[in-house]
């Protein structure tokens, strides 16, 4: 079993009853959303963290993501939601929302409480606000960190070797930490591509926003802090189909559906619009974890972007994490990470399917199926599918499992 760095593993003094709390050495390998949230998350407890991004310029590309109540529940949880609020916009709640035909029929309109604690973001700022909570010099750039296959903690950085008491791998859908713990399970491509871009001027959005669900065809709009608006558009092709123009053809592809989709694409510089084809894992890891290194986001559980939980999930993946390090004083490292590997498995593995799930149902092609799919959605009171909503964004604090002698 892998020691603790002694230098680094404080228990002060504190009062009678009080969890005592064990102050780590972590790497962190991605600085990408969920590996930022969590690099904060665990430095504002006390943890030396440092993180390795093996990209110069970690920067995002310039395209926005919605993030629902549970999201907010666990940045809550690391004193990181009110800084998060400051730079998303609810303005999504104040419209009408649901799913549209493209002639603008409505399928379905969920309630505004369904979407009340939605927030919207620009990828950018969300990665910047992150940055600037940690330390200067937290992040490494450039730097290509590999783990141990047997899960030891440590990581190899060129020719050297550095040690640390816990690793957490967030390097992404691709990762290669993942393979090299033996914890890969392949990916899948989805059926199909997605285009996306943010306008360059504010747009009326005519009071709605949303989806609209065609034939193999999916296109989303969400309005943005600054009055612009993010959106996508999605296409069901041949895994790696190539267009010479991606501007011209997602403009192509959606020609005459409803405004503003149109304005949407022309509010949209040619030169930022963005197309990559989406995968998921091919089946759910059997753990999060090997040894005293954690796999968290897309790394452990990348899921297609139909239920807009991608983000939301990394970031309970993060809070769960550091809750569970705040009590390990009292259970211990190795349970702690245990029990972050079972919670996280079960709520991801749901959420993965379901979103599978619902992009094949969202994607259809053929008329029939596409018919039955419309007709179920008028027929569905728009209260059941907010229900749905919520309840598929519900997060808990994780509760420290004791064994009966600690109980």
């Amino acid at each position: 079993m892998a020691k603790l760095t002694p230098s680094l593993l404080s228990m002060p003094p504190r009062p009678e009853g009080e969890t005592p709390v064990l102050t780590l050495r972590i790497a962190v390998i991605g600085a990408g959303i969920g590996g930022l949230v969590a690099a904060a998350g665990l430095q504002s407890d006390g943890h030396d963290v440092t993180v390795y991004e093996q990209r110069p310029d970690p920067s995002p590309s310039g395209a926005g993501l919605t993030l629902f109540g549970n999201a907010f529940a666990a940045l809550d949880a690391l004193r990181l939601g009110d800084v998060v609020r400051d730079i998303s916009s609810g303005t999504i709640a104040t419209l009408r929302a649901g799913q549209r035909h493209p002639s603008g029929s409505w399928l379905i309109t969920v309630p505004p409480s369904a979407v009340a604690s939605m927030r919207s973001v620009h990828r950018v700022a969300l990665h910047q606000t992150l940055a600037d909570r940690l330390h200067p010099g937290t992040v490494r750039t450039g730097c290509s960190a590999l783990v141990a296959g047997d899960g030891a903690p440590a990581v190899m950085v060129g020719d050297a070797t550095e040690d640390y008491d816990l690793v957490v791998v967030a390097d992404g859908i691709r990762s290669r930490n993942r393979a090299a713990l033996g914890l890969d399970t392949g990916l899948r491509y989805a059926g199909y591509t997605a285009w996306r871009g943010v306008t360059a001027r504010p747009l009326d959005l005519r009071g709605a926003a949303g989806e609209t669900w065609g034939r193999g065809q999916i296109f989303g709009v969400v309005p943005l802090p600054d009055d612009r608006v993010y959106w996508f558009g999605t296409m069901t092709t041949p895994e790696g189909t190539a267009f010479p123009d991606e501007y011209e053809a997602v403009r192509q592809r959606f020609m005459g559906w409803h405004e503003p989709i149109q304005a949407c694409i022309e509010a949209t510089p040619p030169e930022r619009v963005m197309r990559h084809d989406i995968y998921d894992l091919a089946r759910p890891l059997a753990s999060f974890a090997r040894g005293r290194t954690v796999l968290l986001g897309d790394a452990a559980h990348a899921m297609t972007p139909n239920l807009g939980q991608g983000a939301g999930q990394a970031i309970e993946d993060a809070a769960t994490l550091a809750l569970l390090l705040r009590g390990a004083g009292t259970t211990g490292l190795d349970a702690a990470l245990a029990r972050y590997s079972t919670l996280r498995q079960k709520r991801t593995k749901t959420l993965m399917l379901r979103s599978r799930m619902a992009g094949r149902v969202a994607q259809a092609s053929g008329p029939m199926v596409i018919g039955l799919r419309d007709t179920a959605l008028r027929l569905t009171p728009g209260a059941v599918m907010g229900a749905l909503s919520r309840r598929l964004a519900a997060w808990s604090e994780p509760v420290e499992k004791r064994t009966a002698d600690n109980a």
